[in-house]
């Protein structure tokens, strides 16, 4: 271990015995945290309307704040980006996440106090090479410089008032000067609105330089790792850069990505290491190499609550604290931040796999499944099928959605696959079986509907030519950054938009 390593452990371990506080004493530590938001909002506009100064207990804030979307607290947010202070938290909000989540058109503000910038976003990334470090005793990270892959968006102003930006770019504007000693590009070139030369001018410096971690989304590292290796003609990113020991990757599942990138990263001993940071706070990390759960960070000034998906159509659904949830249940997860979100649906669904520490695994989106014959099926459904059906058949996939065919006067309805693949699977038509086999095994309604046909036929897989998804994206003005590829629907807007960029005809 190098000394700048270790006296950087060394500041580090305390961290580590907080993070083990918070394993043990989950409920302990989420109190305090709730406490901590209601008392410091109890006079913004938004506390005073629901009244935080009595609120005593979880139980009567629950009672008194109801779970809210995007749209309800749209309001809010518009008169925060045009100046007004103290309205969802204390103070000014001058930072914005520009986020959409998928190819749609509407954008998402989500506001980035300075407390959740440094509190929840910036403690969260030094979390993470803490982790990486304790666990990784040997590690020489710090002997050469991080590759950070962020948002294409350039920093603007929306208005007068405040500035909006992806995600990663705002966290790379905001980092110190000190910073560029171990990160790499400057971050000029990081900040580029321009994604297809960020990408260029990228490869071209760093093939030169001393990498030793990859930070970024692995749909969008996967084009860049391209690039370099078409400039250097090598067929190992090990022998570009000797040194990498470590991918820190998050905002889709690596699922269908994990063959890929082992494809051009020839090191057994090489980490792959999963985090789930979005614009509304940072959530998750992957503490075990050896599994892919994530750890629910509890400390990072995030409040959380769970309602089950099952329940998520009812009049007044229950939410489950921290101490209250269950293993191998989806939950929508509902938070409330020091980025002055109150009680937020933030889209996402996770299943926790253990308690105590309690761990988790992303199950998909409260909005992005296909349940148009009362299927009910998941991302996470989907993921599986796919990796399963790759495994059987030597398929290597790049991207892929799915959407439904629709039920005809004559003809039964089923699911449409498209996919583009890397290396194509060695039979089309076992792939096909194999995806539909797995999708029967891991979801009771889609087998159900899927007997002996009744409401359901074998899936349409359909393959697409290399490229196809990235053009796809452009198209959309949506390369690079926390963009990501939406992967189920229940309509069929993404298949025929990917079979006109295709020049197929179905």
């Amino acid at each position: 271990m190098t000394a700048l390593t270790t006296i950087i452990n060394l500041a580090c371990s305390k961290r580590i015995k907080q993070i083990d506080y918070f394993r043990k004493n989950p409920g302990e530590v989420q109190e305090n945290v709730f406490r901590n938001l209601i008392g410091k909002a109890e006079k913004t506009e938004w506390g005073i309307t629901h009244d935080y100064v009595n609120i005593k207990n979880i139980q009567q804030y629950q009672e008194k704040v109801p779970v809210q979307s995007y749209e309800d607290i749209l309001p809010y947010i518009e008169r925060i980006r045009n100046g007004e202070k103290n309205v969802l938290w204390p103070g000014e909000v001058i930072w914005f996440a520009k986020s959409s989540g998928t190819t749609g058109s509407r954008s998402k503000f989500i506001p980035i106090t300075k407390e959740s910038l440094y509190a929840c976003h910036y403690r969260g990334g030094k979390d993470v090479i803490a982790i990486y470090l304790n666990n990784r005793r040997d590690s020489k990270l710090f002997t050469g410089k991080g590759l950070i892959l962020g948002g294409s968006h350039q920093i603007n102003k929306s208005n007068n008032k405040s500035l909006c930006g992806d995600l990663s770019a705002i966290l790379i504007e905001n980092t110190p000067r000190w910073f560029d000693l171990v990160r790499t590009p400057s971050k000029n070139i990081a900040l580029l609105d321009d994604f297809e030369k960020k990408l260029r001018l990228i490869a071209e410096i760093t093939k030169k330089q001393n990498v030793t971690s990859l930070a970024g989304v692995p749909s969008w590292f996967l084009v860049l790792i391209k690039q370099i290796i078409e400039q250097t003609g090598k067929d190992d990113l090990k022998k570009v850069w000797p040194n990498l020991e470590v991918f820190f990757h998050g905002g889709v599942s690596f699922t269908p990505y994990r063959t890929l990138f082992k494809h051009y990263i020839h090191d057994e001993n090489f980490v792959f290491m999963e985090t789930y940071n979005a614009s509304e706070g940072f959530f998750g990390i992957q503490d075990d190499f050896s599994i892919n759960d994530l750890l629910l960070m509890l400390d990072l000034g995030v409040f959380y609550e769970f309602i089950p998906v099952t329940q998520l159509q009812s009049p007044n659904p229950a939410a489950y604290t921290i101490e209250e949830v269950s293993t191998n249940k989806t939950y929508a997860m509902i938070i409330s931040t020091n980025g002055g979100l109150w009680r937020y649906m933030i889209g996402d669904t996770i299943r926790f796999t253990s308690l105590y520490p309690h761990k988790f695994v992303i199950a998909g989106r409260t909005k992005l499944f296909i349940n148009v014959f009362g299927e009910e099926v998941i991302i996470d459904n989907a993921e599986k099928a796919i990796e399963t059906a790759c495994q059987k058949t030597g398929a290597v996939v790049v991207e892929y959605t799915a959407g439904p065919v629709f039920t005809g006067a004559s003809s039964k309805g089923c699911h449409e696959w498209i996919i583009e693949f890397e290396k194509e699977p060695a039979s089309l038509e076992l792939f096909t079986q194999k995806l539909d086999e797995t999708l029967k095994s891991v979801n009771s309604d889609y087998e159900a509907k899927r007997f002996k046909n009744l409401n359901l036929t074998m899936p349409i897989v359909r393959s697409v030519p290399g490229g196809t998804f990235y053009r796809w994206m452009k198209e959309k003005n949506k390369l690079g950054g926390q963009n990501k590829v939406p992967r189920l629907s229940n309509s069929r807007e993404y298949i025929e938009d990917l079979y006109n960029i295709a020049g197929i005809k179905p």
